[in-house]
């Protein structure tokens, strides 16, 4: 069933405060330790009770809230850009509150905005948020489409093709999902974290299938190069800067670093050969540990488990990205060298 853009907007600032309270309550409990409710009831003039049944239900209030307290507790793990994030969120729930219609234009900024603020938090939600924009782009692409194609049955056509000449669409046909307007861009997307979890398409996920569809080109051979000599202790760089202007090869670069690591045998990466005859090497360097940090996937203020692995080894609520390094890195026992300087945030 079609929903409005009024209806599109009121279900994202639901999410939006789903995702925020958890971050919100552990700042505060952080900041006031187990008080903080009671500088909230201060604050709205209530009792303990009252006034937190208002924050988890009350999302104008839960955000003036926020505001308020933005000094003292959330500059901490947000900067200023997360800060006008949460002005243009207090307006869009304002203005939603007070006017029944929303442009499209309007309700696809509401759910950037959101889903940037989400991310800003690493909830969750962010990721639903993500979906409803695409859905907005694939209606209003179909749209546009409907009223092209009302266009083109009134008006004469102008310029008509050369004789013989095909049309576009039948010398290079669009995939479905482009044709069709369902496309989203998360989908066919590099994304190292997914990797790091499992998930996502096999021709980034899968080492064999990356490298069958990766062209190796020279700066790609020397990263890899440079990366088995320094992990066969034969040389090579101890730190590589990637620069490159966006879209550039930065994170398929790493992919390709993080299968290299992880590698049992040279013919599980294809058309890589030549790189470790150049190197001397007969196979993959074996037990290298690899460490994944991925910045918008990190909680800013602590990092929970994040995978049903990690649970089921009963990870720590790991507090800074040094503590989540040295984890990934030598698991619980590398965590005990850090663990009392990530508990108490020094390091």
């Amino acid at each position: 069933m079609t929903i409005s853009n009024h209806e599109r907007v009121g279900r994202a600032l639901k999410l939006l405060h789903q995702g925020l309270y958890p971050y919100f309550e552990r700042e505060m409990a952080t900041h006031c330790s187990k008080q903080w409710i009671l500088r909230v009831a201060s604050y709205l003039d209530q009792d303990s009770a009252t006034a937190k049944q208002t924050i988890q239900n009350d999302l104008y209030e839960f955000l003036k809230l926020m505001w308020s307290e933005w000094n003292d507790v959330f500059r901490k793990t947000l900067g200023p850009a997360e800060r006008s994030l949460l002005a243009e969120c207090r307006e869009i729930r304002n203005k939603w509150a007070h006017n029944s219609t929303v442009s499209t234009d309007d309700t696809y900024r509401a759910l950037d905005s959101i889903g940037r603020f989400l991310s800003a938090v690493s909830a969750s939600e962010a990721d639903q948020i993500e979906k409803q924009k695409q859905e907005l782009l694939r209606i209003r692409f179909q749209e546009q489409a409907r009223r092209e194609t009302r266009r083109a049955a009134i008006t004469p056509t102008e310029g008509e093709p050369t004789a013989g000449l095909k049309p576009w669409r039948e010398i290079a046909t669009p995939h479905q999902d482009v044709a069709s307007g369902y496309y989203q861009q998360a989908k066919f997307a590099a994304d190292l974290w997914q990797v790091y979890l499992d998930e996502g398409s096999d021709e980034y996920r899968d080492p064999t299938e990356f490298f069958r569809r990766t062209y190796l080109t020279e700066g790609l051979r020397q990263l890899l190069s440079k990366a088995l000599l320094r992990l066969s202790g034969n040389g090579g760089d101890p730190v590589i800067e990637l620069q490159t202007n966006f879209g550039g090869g930065k994170t398929h670069a790493m992919l390709a670093l993080y299968h290299l690591c992880n590698a049992l045998k040279i013919s599980d990466l294809p058309d890589t050969e030549p790189i470790f005859q150049e190197t001397g090497l007969q196979e993959p360097p074996q037990d290298v540990n690899v460490a994944v940090l991925v910045g918008n996937k990190l909680q800013p203020s602590g990092i929970e488990p994040y995978s049903a692995q990690h649970r089921s080894q009963n990870r720590p609520f790991i507090k800074t990205i040094w503590g989540e390094l040295a984890w990934q890195l030598g698991g619980a026992e590398g965590y005990e060298y850090v663990r009392n300087a990530d508990e108490s945030r020094c390091l």
